[in-house]
């Protein structure tokens, strides 16, 4: 079956399980292992003649194969999933499932059962595709408002929470839910390539994401060497403060300078250029080795970057001026290798 999938649509094409038009949604949160349990809803399905799609923690093989039979028989178009997630987390994706599409979970705990559901309770979605890993629900027929307020009680957990890991899953689910998600597919010839592209771009995600966050500021270390100037307008009360604002601007060179000097200019001579004039968005492109503007030629930094940066750089500053002793690693000298003697060397 895949072959011949895989033969009509070409190796760059988009194989998928099905596609549901404006489906009804059942969603239950426990196991369904008796097809009789599911008549009820086949029935609402067959008489509204619409698609049916089901989210359940489970389904047996036994009704899942009594589900495929039924909808031979009848001509209906039937789709059932695992609810993602486990334990809490899954529950949590059920219930924004089911504000997303206006369904309402049937539940024991709530007093609801399989052999009761009514057509209110079931949900709809203008679309619902379903491929051998994923599923996207398109245009749920929600309650806007109430998509919003659950939005909105996400939003307050990330806020709130201390834990990384909740915070993601929370993040997650309020992308999905407010209809922002990408999956990147990354590839290579082996596990390696793979895994260097996917560092790649998980790095360009955490970039673009801090961006979106704080802004954007010209790259290549300019808006580090332009905030100099404005350590030159602070007035030093004494020497060691003096010393201490030219050590920061030293250090705010830095990076403008080695981007520079490793592409083979002379870092003294492009740094003062850009020092003379005005234009704070007017860099160094090293790749090129032309001046430019900047964020014109897209060379830019996320500001969160470069403040945490030097948040945590100060910092540590910080202990290494209160600390009474810092370990190091002592360099090893590498002695030149041995000559081997010529023959003109050899004693007889």
């Amino acid at each position: 079956m895949i072959a011949r999938a895989m033969e009509k649509v070409g190796k760059h094409g988009v194989i998928t399980v099905t596609e549901l038009e404006n489906p009804l949604i059942l969603i239950y949160d426990k196991k369904i292992s008796d097809m009789n349990s599911l008549l009820r809803v086949l029935e609402l399905a067959v008489k509204k003649s619409r698609a049916l799609f089901i989210v359940a923690e489970d389904v047996e093989s036994d009704s899942l194969a009594m589900l495929i039979l039924n909808m031979h028989r009848a001509g209906l178009k039937v789709c059932a999933i695992k609810a993602p997630g486990f334990g809490e987390n899954r529950q949590a994706n059920l219930d924004d499932l089911a504000v997303l599409t206006g369904v309402e979970v049937i539940s024991e705990n709530r007093g609801l059962t399989l052999d009761k559901v009514q057509i209110e309770m079931l949900g709809t979605a203008k679309k619902v595709t379903v491929s051998l890993d994923d599923t996207i629900v398109l245009h749920g027929c929600g309650e806007k408002k109430l998509i919003e307020e659950r939005c909105e009680q996400l939003r307050t957990a990330i806020e709130k929470s201390t834990a990384l890991f909740d915070q993601e899953k929370a993040q997650e689910r309020l992308s999905k839910l407010s209809g922002g998600v990408a999956v990147f597919k990354v590839g290579g010839a082996s596990e390696a390539e793979v895994g260097e592209r996917k560092d790649r771009v998980t790095d360009a995600l955490n970039a673009s994401r801090a961006a979106v966050e704080e802004g954007i500021v010209p790259g290549g270390g300019v808006a580090l060497l332009y905030s100099t100037k404005a350590l030159e307008k602070l007035q030093a009360q004494n020497e060691d403060e003096k010393r201490g604002i030219q050590l920061i601007q030293n250090a705010l060179k830095a990076p403008a300078h080695t981007i520079v000097s490793n592409a083979g200019f002379d870092s003294a001579m492009v740094l003062g250029k850009l020092l003379e004039q005005d234009d704070y968005n007017l860099g160094y492109d090293a790749a090129k080795g032309e001046y430019v503007e900047m964020v014109k030629a897209g060379i830019i930094d996320s500001f969160k970057v470069i403040r945490t940066a030097m948040v945590d750089a100060a910092s540590v500053s910080l202990l290494l001026t209160t600390t009474e002793a810092t370990v190091l690693e002592n360099p090893q000298e590498k002695k030149p290798p041995s000559r081997m003697p010529n023959m003109g060397d050899m004693g007889c």
